[in-house]
Parts: C-alpha cells; sequence; structure tokens
C-alpha cells in the first residue's frame, strides 16, 4: 500500500499518531533531562558533605533531601559553615 492508496481517515489517524509519538518523546526527553539535573545536584551535595566531614554516612544522608530542597547558592554555604550537628540539628528535627 501506498501514501496514495491510504484514505483520508488513514492520513489523519497517522498524522495524530506521529505528533502524539513526538509529544511523547519530547516529554521523556525533558524528564530525562530533569533527573539528570537532580541527580548532578545530589553528587554536588554528597560531595561537598563528603569533603567537609570525610563521608556521608547514614545521618548525613538523611539531611541530602532536604538540602536540595534549596537552590545551590543556598545549600553551598550551609554544607561548607555549618557544623555536623548543625546541619542535622536544622535538617533532621526528628533525631
Amino acid at each position: 500500500m501506498t501514501q496514495t492508496d491510504l484514505t483520508e481517515e488513514d492520513q489523519e489517524l497517522i498524522m495524530n499518531l506521529t505528533e502524539a509519538y513526538q509529544e511523547a518523546r519530547a516529554q521523556a526527553v525533558q524528564e530525562g533531562v530533569e533527573q539528570g539535573v537532580q541527580l548532578e545536584r545530589r553528587q554536588v551535595v554528597e560531595n561537598l558533605l563528603r569533603f567537609r566531614f570525610g563521608s556521608v554516612d547514614e545521618e548525613l544522608s538523611k539531611v541530602v533531601d532536604s538540602l536540595l530542597q534549596l537552590t545551590p547558592e543556598e545549600f553551598t554555604p550551609l554544607c561548607l559553615e555549618l557544623s555536623r550537628e548543625d546541619l542535622l540539628a536544622r535538617f533532621n528535627p526528628h533525631q
């Protein structure tokens, strides 16, 4: 069957499916980019904590998600200036 053999309905269906595929693909790419950015930010926070305290143990790993809610401009000085105890108290108040 060639393109000219397709009915108008078939051609419209192909156009709609192509558009839906392109939209789904663009959304998947965007989600991948966002996940990559989140992973990079997590690595930055963990590296800052590792640099400061030598390692990221279970207690410190619990504050990483809270720190990621902040902008890099906000979390960087906190990671570099606050003591371990202050970080834990501020971002893990349930201890």
